[in-house]
């Protein structure tokens, strides 16, 4: 139980090796059930680049000071993360000026 405790509380953390920049499209959450009464809180972005349209995704861990971030269509963000199969993973963000 305490690793499965260990491995939520992780889940949010990435590695940062990537940077990507785009304008925020398309915004989708939801809670979803990590183990027993352990939940996370998945926020799906898709970003268009200069190139492509690409999902990105944070995910955060539901903890009693759980807040959880606001994005906003229309928004050009800066994420700072690591690719996973076709996902781009991220934790840190900057919201670049327009």
């Amino acid at each position: 139980m305490r690793e499965n405790d260990r491995k939520w509380l992780n889940s949010g953390f990435v590695n940062q090796e990537a940077i990507l920049t785009g304008e925020i499209k398309d915004i989708s959450e939801e809670k979803q059930r990590f183990y027993y009464h352990r939940n996370i809180y998945v926020q799906s972005l898709k970003l268009q680049t200069e190139t492509r349209l690409i999902t990105t995704q944070k995910i955060t861990p539901v903890t009693n000071h759980f807040k959880k971030e606001s994005f906003q269509i229309g928004d050009v963000i800066r994420v700072y993360g690591t690719w996973d199969n076709n996902k781009f993973l991220f934790n840190e963000y900057k919201v670049e000026k327009r």
